[in-house]
Formats: structure tokens, sequence, C-alpha cells
């Protein structure tokens, strides 16, 4: 095995560690708010922003600030975000007045969006064509590793230590993902022969291939979303579990989330279409079967871990397609989807919170979901009848494209 060829996984380590800890970042204030609130002396609904605020500044900084970087080394921008990353969640933890703590969050919350739009695009020029879903998904192994592991540590560490150790001890990963991406991202792969203007990587949302994807994306997803919004809400109200149990239950949905996204990725590098099509097939079919089997707790376990596994079986294949669509031009697409992914958690959430201040229960929010995945898979099906009626030498072979852009710029 050659030098280069043992490398390659080290630069998908450092982007599984830089990942990991923008999704502890992300999720891990959700166990922490009583604590925040009471400290700062705010209430519930004020807390709240330090997680919407959050949202909103994913969305800005996946489309904004790419935008911005396009003409930089890529290596170069990655470990940029990360040193925006520390800086945020430095002055989380040094917050000494919530407003201070909510401009930390947003800090921290800009370089969320842009890292994953151009580290997917980064992570697959370190490898082999046949291999480039599979490498994204490793990447967002971190996200889901967060999940898995992170967030109740995290949770745990900060109701022993106060919450401030918790964004003291996400600074430090932070370090480490900085130095292991300046020393294993091998610059090679992300310095381009040419500045890559802005206006180039714009022509990418001139193929309508590209906004079916964004659309895939937002209501695939989405659907997947806002189903959980409200699940402690299904799995104590409906399911009959103890709230204590609650953690549990989720730490084996972060689970499913991270067997998905192995599995999603290696399925994606052999068809992206047919892997889409199957998973958001299969994931409105789990969301109707927990809706109708909510009451009984086996079956909710089962169909939990399955909302996990589908749902996250989608994101390989979701940041693959538009990568692949946008071709030579794959970084601010690729950061446009991760956009729409924020897009659809909040349009999932927003859609269940509907449902039940209508009064339909809690399981509506399961319909809904299945209701915005049933909606993506027709849009994909209407993506590809609109592809295949309209191919051209460019969409045979859009993974090629995307695998020179990654390596040349």
């Amino acid at each position: 095995m050659s030098a280069t060829t043992q490398r390659l996984p080290l630069g998908l380590l450092a982007l599984a560690i830089g990942g990991f800890g923008i999704g502890l970042t992300e999720f891990v204030i959700m166990g922490l708010l009583p604590e925040v609130a009471t400290d700062f002396g705010v209430t519930e609904s004020a807390a709240g922003w330090l997680i919407s605020g959050y949202a909103l500044a994913v969305s800005a900084g996946a489309i904004g600030l790419t935008a911005a970087v396009t003409r930089f080394n890529r290596k170069h921008v990655l470990t940029g975000l990360m040193v925006l990353f520390i800086a945020g969640n430095l002055t989380s933890a040094l917050a000494g007045t919530y407003s201070v703590m909510l401009a930390g969050r947003v800090v921290a919350a800009l370089s969320h969006g842009a890292f994953f739009g151009i580290g997917a695009v980064v992570a697959a020029s370190l490898v082999a064509p046949a291999r480039r879903a599979a490498a994204i998904a490793m990447m967002f192994t971190g996200l889901t590793a967060a999940n898995v592991l992170g967030v109740p540590f995290g949770t745990f560490l900060g109701q022993q230590l106060g919450w401030r150790s918790t964004f003291w001890a996400i600074t430090g990963i932070g370090v480490l993902a900085l130095i292991g991406m300046a020393t294993l991202v091998p610059a090679s792969t992300s310095t381009a022969t040419a500045p890559v203007s802005l206006r180039h990587e714009i022509q990418a949302f001139a193929h309508p291939q590209v906004w079916f994807s964004l659309l895939i994306t937002i209501l695939g997803f989405g659907g997947m979303f806002g189903a959980f919004t409200y699940i402690a809400y299904t799995l104590t109200k409906v399911s009959g579990f103890a709230a204590g149990t609650v953690p549990w239950l989720l730490v084996l949905f972060g689970a499913g989330l991270f067997i998905g996204n192995s599995l999603g990725g290696k399925a994606a590098d052999r068809s992206v279409t047919k892997t889409l099509m199957v998973v958001l097939a299969a994931l409105t079919a789990v969301l109707v079967l927990f809706a109708l089997t909510a009451p009984n707790q086996v079956l909710t376990i089962v169909s939990l871990a399955l909302m996990g596994a589908f749902g996250f079986a989608t994101v390989p294949g979701l940041q693959m397609r538009i990568m692949q669509y946008a071709g030579q031009a794959p970084t601010l697409a690729s950061g446009a989807n991760i956009a729409a992914f924020n897009v659809g958690n909040a349009l999932g959430a927003w859609v269940g919170g509907v449902t039940i201040a209508a009064g339909l229960g809690y399981t509506s929010t399961l319909w809904a979901g299945a209701a915005l995945s049933f909606l993506g898979l027709l849009v994909l099906l209407a993506a590809t009848g609109h592809a295949t009626r309209r191919r051209s030498p460019e969409q045979t072979q859009p993974a090629a494209a995307a695998v020179h852009a990654g390596t040349a710029a």
C-alpha cells in the first residue's frame, strides 16, 4: 500500500473529528438548556434562540460564507472554518451574559454549513471515484457519533461540572480537529490550478437537477426531522415510556443514524438514484408503521431505530446527487445542500407543530413526516424522469466531472 493510499483515510478521520465537534455543538445545547437559562436568568423561550439562532446561522453560513471563499484553497478554508468554530465555542464557554452566549453560538454556526459543504467536496477528492459516497459518509460519521456518544456524555459533563465545561470540551475537540486537518488533509487535493470564481460556482444552479436535488433534500430529510423534533412527546405520551428512559431511547435512535449513514454511503457508491428511491420509500413506510404502532413499546423501539437508520441513509446520497449534477462547480452547490438540510429541519418541525396545534395528537407528527418523505420520493421520481429525457454526456458521467472538480479546485 502506497503512502498516499495510507494517508487518505487519515484525512477523512480529521474531517470526521471536525464533524463530531460541530454535531456536538449543535445538539448538546438541547440537554443543557435549563441550566443555561437559569444561569443567565432568561426564560425558556429566550434560551430557545440558542437553538433556533444557531440553525438560522448554519443556513446563512452554508451559502454566504461558502460563496465568499470559493476562490481559496479548500484545505486552508477548512482550517480557517475550524478556527472560527473554536472561537465561537470559546466565546460560549467564557460568556458572561446571554447576548455574548448567543453571539458565540452564531459564530460557531457560521462554520457549520460551510464546513460540511466544502468538506464533502474535499472528502470525495481524497478517494477513488467508486468510493466517493462512502468518503462523504465517513465525514458525516462524526455527526452521527455526536448523537450516539457525544450528546449523552456532553450533557452528563455539563450537569456534573457546569454547562461551561461542555463548551470547554468542545473547544478542545475543535483544536484536535484543526491540528488533524492542518497535518493530515493533503494540500494537493484542494489546491486550485486556477482560481475558482464565484461566477463559475453559480453556474451550477443553471442545471435544473441541482434545484431538484435541493427540493428532494428539503422534503426527504425534513420528513425524518419533523417526526424527530417531537419524538419525546410521542415516546412518553403515546408509547408510555417514562421520561427517564427517553435519553437511552435516543441513543438507540443515534445508533440507527450511525448504521444508516454508513450503509447509505456504500449503497450510494453503487447507485445514487436507486439508493435514494429505496431509502425514501422505506423511510415513508417506517414512519407510517411507527404512527400505527406507537402505543406498542416493542414496535416503537424497532421503529425508532429504523427511522434513524433510513433517515440518515439519505444523507450521503443526497449530498452526492447535487455534487454530481453541479459538475465542475460543486462547492457552492454542496454548501447550498447543507442549507437545504436545515431548511428541511425547520419545515418538518413547523409542519409537525401545526398538526399538534390542530389537535391531531402526537402521532400526527409521524404522519406529517411520512407525507413529506413521500413528497421527496415523488420529486426524485420526477427529477429522474426529467434527467432521462434530457440526458447528455455530462449527465451520464456526473461523478467523473465532480471528481475532477474536487481534485482540481
